[in-house]
């Protein structure tokens, strides 16, 4: 059996796009501007068989016996044994300034042993928030994402079909407390701290309003005095500098996916002199079991007799190869491609450049 990395991508953005400067509300996240994660459980009804067996998601039966009581519907001491119906954990997230009565998507994943939720419905679910709170309920027709199928000696899947989304699924019925407008200062945090960065941004900040309103506190945080701004509010002053544009640094990383064989090169990847020697290996294994029988009425049984094949094949590789320093991500590609590896290879060459202090960047493997 071979097993090969058959993909390699070389990905980087071009100088130009960060030299006209990347707006400043997606680099940073603004004080107090942020969401709230909220679950809750629920159940979705009317499955085609696909549900959960009762007998081995007790907690189904439980929560069907709860909501029945609710409407009414006295089932106590009834062996119920539905197939339509199935326990899910619903989760989703309070946007900042969402407001009584504003809608939410929310997702839905079953917990049981339910095969599919397409086209069940989620019945009223509370959703909670850590401080114990209900911040929204959800409900509504659910948006499976998959399909599958099976037959007596065989199934397919395709997606994941015990789990879905309700659009705008949930209505919010409570809202945080929290007054914006009262604040009398704004930090802004870097999403990729940086000093470099974090200079940038104050200096574009205090360019646009041509006085000293922001200052620096750290690599990751930039604070903004509201009130020397000379707005109404922190909305206000928020809405005058988040398109703001900022050329932000960049550290030099080398990111590989070892799983699919993905190579990616940021902009300001650098390489050093060095000298390399790759070799291929590959191994072959084949099974071709054959089956024996006796004679005709002779006594014996039938039995499976393995043949297995294994073989290894050692190729010459490229030998001792330079790489010559590269001072562009161009060049660097350049130093690479010239060698003629294989994806699986070069992850490895990668690797071993990188221990040997050649490759001048962040080397991260996923």
């Amino acid at each position: 059996m071979i097993r090969m990395l058959t993909v390699f991508l070389l990905l980087f953005l071009p100088f130009g796009a960060l030299a006209q400067g990347i707006r400043l509300k997606d680099l940073v996240e603004f004080d107090g501007m942020r969401g709230n994660d909220l679950v809750g459980y629920g159940l979705v009804v009317g499955l085609d068989g696909s549900g959960d067996g009762i007998r081995n998601a007790p907690f189904t039966e439980e929560i069907l016996s709860n909501i029945l009581e609710r409407l009414g519907v006295n089932i106590s001491g009834e062996d119920i044994r539905p197939k339509n119906v199935a326990a899910v954990i619903v989760t989703a997230t309070l946007p900042p300034f969402a407001r009584i009565g504003g809608r939410i998507d929310v997702t839905v994943s079953a917990i049981g042993d339910a095969k599919s939720l397409l086209g069940g419905t989620l019945i009223m679910t509370p959703l909670n928030a850590a401080d114990g709170q209900i911040y929204a309920v959800a409900q509504g027709t659910l948006i499976a994402g998959g399909i599958a199928a099976r037959g007596d000696a065989a199934k397919v899947v395709q997606g994941v079909p015990t789990a879905g989304a309700i659009p705008s699924g949930a209505r919010v019925e409570r809202e945080v407390d929290f007054d914006f407008s009262s604040l009398t200062a704004l930090r802004l945090a870097l999403r990729n701290p940086d000093f470099s960065t974090a200079a940038r941004v104050e200096q574009e900040i205090n360019r646009s309003f041509r006085r000293p309103v922001a200052r620096m506190l750290d690599a990751g945080t930039v604070e903004i005095d509201i009130s020397a701004t000379q707005t109404a509010s922190a909305a206000h002053a928020i809405g005058q500098i988040e398109n703001i544009r900022v050329a932000p640094e960049q550290r030099a990383r080398v990111v590989v996916d070892q799983r699919s064989g993905t190579i990616v090169l940021g902009q300001d990847v650098r390489m050093s002199r060095v000298a390399v020697a790759q070799g291929g290996l590959t191994i072959r294994i084949e099974e071709a079991p054959m089956v024996v029988q006796p004679n005709p009425f002779a006594p014996g049984e039938t039995v499976a007799v393995p043949r297995s094949s294994v073989g290894i094949d050692t190729q010459p590789g490229t030998g001792l190869a330079e790489i010559s320093a590269g001072t562009t991500l161009s060049e660097v590609i350049a130093g690479l491609n010239a060698l003629g590896v294989a994806p699986n290879d070069m992850i490895a060459l990668l690797k071993a450049v990188n221990a040997a202090g050649a490759l001048h960047a962040e080397f991260i493997v996923q």
